[in-house]
Parts: structure tokens; C-alpha cells; sequence
């Protein structure tokens, strides 16, 4: 009776049976929802996404459901899962069109998050659901907002609708299981505090039972493919970790990781690294995968590029700065034979490689080979010697012979610093990029990424993984 007592049943289930079914104005929601969902996954942008989750449309259908069920009102299931089947295959096909007609279909970080879901998603719907239920049934309207906004029902249906327009099996399987876990843990659940707060006391203890039944069934299934997901994210961490510390340990001091990838999704896991060392170790795949195998507990298949570097610095880079900065202070830098002296010296070439323009203010170089210096390394040379020559617009070309940076894709996201590099690579040679491997829409993504970042690209053959080569041959320059 101290649960029970102040709760008008009857108001409340005829609220529910009002706001549960189908009308124009949940359509007209259900609209708004899913573009606005789409446009916060896009862009992407966490405030509208917010905005999107605020409207809530599909959640009075699923609390209509869980209450016809904690009722055993079969008209009032029957209402609610309508409206929800309808109002979810309207979002979906919506994104699916929007989707299909815009000029992005990147994944973005936004979509990449609901296409993973784990055990914590489930408890927070659980949780969630309990707040919501409470709040309907004692008049707590200022809870309603915060369960909204916890419950994100409407963006993984418009993920589901970017995964069928992109045809990418994991993001539409991922966010649809995302769905799925929000929808019938609130459904449940809603249940679960109806029985508590006196719904459906005119059952028998025989009914009762199965409403248990069906609940603890339902969240034990679902929770099989949460778990996994939730061991697998842990695994990737820890191994992320573990590869990390196992190749920078085999090399000497001196050695720098410049990059390193990793799928986790072939069997045995595929590692690939780039190693900066001052001594080179021809036994180093085999040892480093020995020991990686005995600490993953997991078959390792890894190969790590070495280039030798002087061991006086685990860069060349470092050398040439340092060199720049004691010029910089010996000289005006704002005179053109100054400032070209000073990009020469950070470039490594003559001065008279520099194209100066006093009157524009402008400074052009095709910077010297380095050794173990990729497109990070010229760019950000380029970087730090506008910084030191203020006044002067520096356009600083790496060598012809730098290779496109590597391009992977983790867990549905594309690396955007190998996108920034790419198009600046390919923006200072005049260079066009091909862009070959993954899927197509991938090779499209990375492309158009490209293009908007300054750089030329075109998707290419499919075969293999996904990677960048230079398309055409570079310009001789002057230099040359």
C-alpha cells in the first residue's frame, strides 16, 4: 500500500492509450526525429543529436507495449506495436533516401559509436526504463527529460538506415542490435514497474510467472551478443597496449613507433608497424610475434617496416629544427634572402632552391630526403617554419619519393589524420592519389575526404585492403 497508494491507474493508462498509438502528430515526430538524428550523425554534432532524443516519439509506443503487457491488454499491444513497427520502418527508410542523396556518407564517429553495443547499454536502458516508468506513473514530468536523452532510440534506427544505404553489414547489424536492446528492455522493464506499482493486480500468480519468464528470457538473450561485444572491447584495448609495449621493447633506445595498425577481425590478428631505429634487427617480426602470441594468448601475424635512422636522434627532423632555430637567431628573418636562407636550412637544400616572392610574401621548397620521415614529418617541417618566419606564407613540398601515408579504417572510422596528410601530400606535389581496397563506399568516403582537404583522389580497384598510391608521376621540379 506504500507503493501503491497515491497512483490513479486509470489516468495513467489512458494517457498511455492516448499518447501510444498511431496519430499525425506521432508521424509528423517521427519525421523531425530521423532527419534530425541523421544531421547529427552526419555532421557530426552531439547537440542536435540531443535535440533529436529530446522529441522522443518512439518511446510512448514502448511504454504502451510494456504496460499492455504487465495489463495482458492484448488491444493495447497490439496498438503500441504497431505505431512502433510503423514509425521504426518510416525513420528507417527516411535515412536510407537521405542518406542516399547526400554528398557525405562518411562514417563518422557518431555512427561508429552505435554500431558496438555492450552489456553497459543494456543496463543503462534498464535503468533508464525504471525512470521513465516511475516518472509517467507519479507525474514526475522533469525525469522524462533526462530518460530521453539517456534512451537513444531514434539515432541507432537512422544508423540502421546509413548502414542499408552504404550496404555495410556491421554498422546496420550493430545499431539495429542497439535498437532491439533499448526498445525491449524498456518495454520490459516498463512491465516489471507496472506489476510493482498495482497494474495488472487482477492476474494470477500463474501469469505473473510468465511476465518473470519472458523477462528474464528476453534480457538473458540479448545479453549473449552484449557480453561478447563488451570482452571483444576490452580484448582490443589490453592488446592495443600489449603490441604497443612489445615493439617499441624489442628496439634500442632512440627508436620511435611511427605507426601502427591492427584488425583484430582476421584470424590470427594482423599487425602491421613502421619503426624508427637506429640498428636494424632482421629477427624482429619472429621475436615480437613469439612474445605478442604469449600474451594475447592469440595467434599473431605482424611485420614491422624498420628504417634506420642515425643514432644521434630518433629523428632527422629534430636535427633540422634545432639547426633552423640557432639560424633563426643569428639573422633578420624578414628580409627575402633571410628568410629563404632559413627555409633552405630547415628544407635541407641550397637557397637558391627557395622560390621567393617578396611581393606576395611567399616562400616555395621541395624539401631534401630524410630518412624515416613520412608525410607527418614534411608537414609538420613546413608547419614549424611558417611559425619561425612570420609575415611569409611557407609552402614547404615534401621529396617525390615520400610514400601516401597508410590508411585504416577503426571500427567504421576513417583515420581523419591520414586524410589531413593525404590531402596535404597531394596538394603540395600536384599529385593525384588512388585510393584502392575495403569496400566502395569506403574508396568513396576516402576519396571525397581527400578532395575536401586541398588533395586529388579518384576510388580505385577493389582488391585487397584498403590503401593509397600516387596515381600519376610527380613533376620534375626545378630543383632537379
Amino acid at each position: 500500500m506504500w507503493v501503491v497508494g497515491g497512483v490513479d491507474h486509470d489516468a495513467t493508462l489512458r494517457q498511455i492509450a492516448e499518447d501510444s498509438g498511431w496519430s499525425g502528430r506521432y508521424l509528423f515526430l517521427i519525421v523531425i526525429s530521423a532527419a534530425l538524428s541523421l544531421l547529427g550523425l552526419l555532421m557530426p554534432s552531439v547537440a542536435v543529436l540531443i535535440g533529436a532524443m529530446l522529441l522522443s516519439p518512439l518511446m510512448m509506443p514502448i511504454i504502451g507495449l510494456g504496460f499492455g503487457i504487465a495489463t495482458f491488454d492484448f488491444v493495447e499491444i497490439r496498438r503500441a506495436a504497431l505505431a512502433l513497427a510503423l514509425g521504426s520502418a518510416i525513420a528507417i527508410v527516411l535515412s536510407v533516401v537521405l542518406v542516399s542523396i547526400s554528398p557525405v556518407q562518411t562514417i563518422t564517429s557518431e555512427i561508429a559509436g552505435r554500431t558496438r553495443p555492450t552489456l553497459f547499454d543494456l543496463l543503462v536502458a534498464l535503468l533508464s526504463a525504471v525512470a521513465g516508468a516511475y516518472a509517467l506513473i507519479r507525474g514526475r514530468g522533469g525525469a522524462v527529460v533526462g530518460v530521453a536523452i539517456a534512451i537513444a532510440l531514434m539515432p541507432p534506427l537512422a544508423v540502421v538506415g546509413f548502414g542499408i544505404a552504404t550496404w555495410n553489414w556491421t554498422v546496420f547489424s550493430g545499431s539495429l542490435l542497439l535498437f532491439l536492446t533499448n526498445a525491449v528492455t524498456i518495454a520490459l522493464t516498463a512491465a516489471l514497474v507496472a506489476r510493482v506499482y498495482g497494474f495488472g493486480s487482477h492476474l494470477s500468480p500463474h501469469h505473473t510467472g510468465w511476465q518473470l519468464v519472458l523477462f528474464i528470457g528476453a534480457l538473458s538473450i540479448l545479453s549473449v551478443p552484449l557480453v561478447a561485444a563488451l570482452k571483444q572491447i576490452a580484448f582490443e584495448a589490453v592488446a592495443q597496449r600489449q603490441v604497443r609495449d612489445a615493439v617499441r621493447g624489442h628496439f634500442p633506445d632512440g627508436s620511435r613507433l611511427s605507426q601502427l595498425e591492427i584488425d583484430y577481425t582476421t584470424d590470427p590478428i594482423r599487425v602491421r608497424a613502421v619503426m624508427l631505429t637506429p640498428r636494424l634487427d632482421g629477427r624482429a617480426d619472429h621475436a615480437i610475434t613469439a612474445a605478442l602470441a604469449e600474451r594475447l594468448a592469440r595467434k599473431v601475424d605482424l611485420h614491422v617496416d624498420q628504417l634506420h635512422i642515425t643514432p644521434e636522434g630518433s629523428s632527422a627532423e629534430v636535427e633540422q629544427i634545432a639547426r633552423a632555430a640557432d639560424q633563426a637567431g643569428r639573422g633578420a628573418a624578414g628580409s627575402q634572402q633571410a628568410a629563404a636562407a632559413q627555409l633552405a636550412l630547415i628544407a635541407g637544400i641550397e637557397p637558391s632552391a627557395v622560390r621567393a616572392d617578396q611581393t606576395a610574401r611567399n616562400l616555395q621548397a621541395v624539401a631534401a630526403p630524410l630518412p624515416g620521415l613520412g608525410l607527418e614529418g614534411y608537414r609538420a617541417l613546413e608547419q614549424r617554419s611558417a611559425r619561425g618566419l612570420p609575415g611569409w606564407t611557407v609552402q614547404l613540398a615534401p621529396p617525390a619519393n615520400v610514400e601516401p601515408p597508410a590508411m585504416s579504417i577503426d571500427q567504421g572510422v576513417v583515420d581523419g589524420l591520414a586524410l589531413d596528410l593525404a590531402g596535404w601530400g597531394s596538394a603540395r606535389l600536384g599529385r593525384r592519389i588512388a585510393v584502392l581496397g575495403g569496400t566502395a563506399a569506403q574508396r568513396e568516403a576516402v576519396a571525397a575526404g581527400i578532395v575536401t582537404r586541398g588533395g586529388q583522389a579518384e576510388a580505385g580497384a577493389a582488391a585487397g585492403s584498403l590503401r593509397l598510391e600516387w596515381l600519376v608521376e610527380p613533376p620534375v621540379s626545378a630543383a632537379e
